[in-house]
């Protein structure tokens, strides 16, 4: 074995050490997790359960980081530029990592080089939802409206553009072959207030925010957008199984570290979420919030990270959607 071999052997033994030591030793101060959206939202929330429940295991307090703005791509970029040994992490959905970055055409990282997948934590499904008095009462017969055309009765509001209830918008469009015209509002409140007052007829929701209306008679669901049935709207069919094989969206919470953070340390800390995530008192806390648990592997959310990457440009491209 010559010279150099040995050298480039002796190098890789290190890492592999350097990062077993990382990942054993680790956290050593206290960790923070950066929120790119103000307290109070659905990724604040969930940060803060899996903060506190990380913290008691570790034996730091890990702190929470609100840094809201740029469609959460500031609090993106602090990751991105943080040391990777695992003290700095990003909470976030896919609005700053999938979305942004192809919605604004400029983002300070690239999405798919700069950051060490470490899982996706849950996913949440989205409503849709109508006023009473829209004419289709099924998600079947709002296809055959569809696919008649109209701009009224294709007009949906979302809470802002590059959101993911815009994108289920954008995405159903598509599948139905027509186009819908998007309402952006300033959160979904707002939104919500207009579809109940019958100003728009349709709106994409986060379940969450969506289904005590729904329950409530004030609007009516005709689909859930994700893969599954949700259990706390079991009576809510999916988009799919009305007829639009295929498709599916979910608002997505997963965390992230900075490019370059040894493998052992991301599947350290993977593997940790995953344990405090499956508490019975916290998976009942998310579940109760339309969480669907997932926490996979590193590798695995990774490959997932490429796909989304890869499908909001090409919807934003296709759609000619414009940031504000």
């Amino acid at each position: 074995m010559n010279f150099f071999r040995i050298c480039a052997l002796a190098g890789t033994l290190l890492a592999l050490t350097t990062g077993n030591l990382t990942a054993q030793g680790f956290p050593a101060k206290p960790p923070r997790i950066v929120v790119g959206f103000a307290p109070g939202g659905a990724t604040d929330l969930v940060s803060r359960i899996v903060a506190q429940k990380l913290g008691e295991l570790w034996g730091q307090t890990v702190v929470v980081d609100n840094r809201p703005g740029a469609s959460g791509m500031i609090a993106g970029e602090i990751v991105a530029k943080a040391a990777a040994d695992g003290y700095t992490l990003l909470l976030t959905p896919q609005t700053s990592i999938a979305v942004a970055p192809a919605l604004y055409g400029k983002a300070p990282y690239d999405p798919a080089k700069d950051f060490t997948p470490i899982t996706l934590a849950g996913s949440s499904p989205l409503l849709m939802v109508v006023h009473p008095s829209f004419p289709p009462k099924t998600f079947a017969e709002f296809v055959v409206l569809a696919k008649k055309g109209g701009a009224n009765a294709l007009t949906f509001g979302s809470g802002g553009i590059g959101s993911s209830p815009h994108m289920a918008g954008e995405l159903l469009a598509a599948a139905l072959g027509t186009r819908m015209n998007h309402v952006p509002y300033k959160g979904e409140n707002p939104a919500l207030t207009d579809t109940i007052g019958g100003q728009i007829p349709i709106m994409f929701g986060n379940l969450p925010v969506a289904l005590p209306y729904v329950q409530s008679g004030k609007l009516r669901g005709l689909a859930n957008t994700a893969a599954t049935r949700s259990p706390l709207a079991p009576s809510i069919p999916t988009v799919a199984e009305s007829g639009i094989k295929g498709y599916s969206i979910a608002t997505w919470s997963a965390v992230l570290g900075p490019a370059g953070m040894p493998p052992e340390l991301a599947t350290r800390i993977q593997r940790d979420i995953v344990r405090v995530i499956n508490v019975a008192e916290t998976r009942e806390r998310l579940v109760g919030m339309g969480v669907d648990i997932i926490g996979n592997a590193p590798e695995d959310f990774s490959a997932f990270l490429r796909t989304e990457i890869v499908r909001y440009a090409k919807v934003i491209k296709d759609a000619g959607i414009k940031a504000e």
